[in-house]
């Protein structure tokens, strides 16, 4: 008798951005959580670096061209910014995948996001309909080596674990 074993399949995803002018009104927009200390992130959507990452570590598993296919049409033609609506589709491009677990590492010189991470914890759990268990969030500075490190924007890196 054969035994099925489970099939673990690995993600990864980038997305950065840079920071609009500091007069700007548009809100900085990370994993669904608002941050008022800095301006807003340079895309034709919210921006949102990581629900971006995400996407594309999906696009990684998938093959479906979330960022530079679905998204770009749903801003461009029906005016729709939000980064959730983005990764919901992304979602239903899994099939019969399970998420196990995100890793994300965000690397900026700015804002700080220790104090904030339990509460992306929670937006990304429920935008995943996954456990907060399952996600790990860092955060560095870059030590000013990079633009991102300079303060210039921000950069998120991804690694989705599936099951199935």
């Amino acid at each position: 008798m054969k035994t099925e074993h489970p099939i673990f399949r690995t993600g990864m995803g980038q997305d950065s951005h840079r920071f609009l002018p500091a007069d700007s009104s548009k809100p900085c927009i990370i994993a669904g959580v608002i941050f008022d200390d800095v301006p807003g992130l340079d895309s034709e959507s919210d921006g949102d670096i990581v629900y971006h990452a995400i996407c594309n570590a999906i696009t990684s598993l998938s093959g479906a061209p979330i960022l530079g296919g679905i998204a770009r049409e749903l801003c461009r033609k029906d005016g729709i910014t939000d980064s959730g609506v983005y990764l919901a589709k992304a979602l239903a491009t899994l099939g019969k995948q399970t998420i196990v677990h995100v890793a994300l590492t965000i690397e900026g010189k700015r804002p700080y996001f220790e104090e904030k991470i339990p509460e992306m914890r929670r937006q990304i759990a429920a935008a995943m309909h996954i456990p907060e268990s399952a996600i790990g969030i860092t955060a560095t500075s870059g030590a000013g080596l990079t633009d991102f490190g300079c303060g210039d924007g921000l950069q998120c890196l991804c690694i989705l674990t599936t099951v199935q």
